[in-house]
């Protein structure tokens, strides 16, 4: 049977995006460019002080869905 830690690691895992598609994905707020989080499992806009989920390896591009941000990274 699988441990909470199991499932975690196993959903970092599977966050895991496709280098081709990050080449095209920009912030729908900023349209700016977005950085890789592999620990978080996220892709981070610094222009928008956001950081958007990735959830069975899908990018969710949604704002109401991300995460606030301050400046170092940590949630607001």
């Amino acid at each position: 049977m699988a441990t909470p830690e199991d499932k975690s690691s196993e959903a970092k895992t599977n966050a895991r995006v496709d280098p081709k598609l990050l080449e095209i994905l920009v912030c729908p707020l900023t349209k700016g460019p977005l950085r890789y989080d592999a620990e978080r499992g996220e892709l981070v806009s610094e222009r928008a002080g956001l950081a958007y989920p990735i959830r069975d390896g899908i990018p969710i591009m949604l704002i109401d869905e991300a995460r606030s941000i301050d400046k170092a990274g940590s949630p607001r």
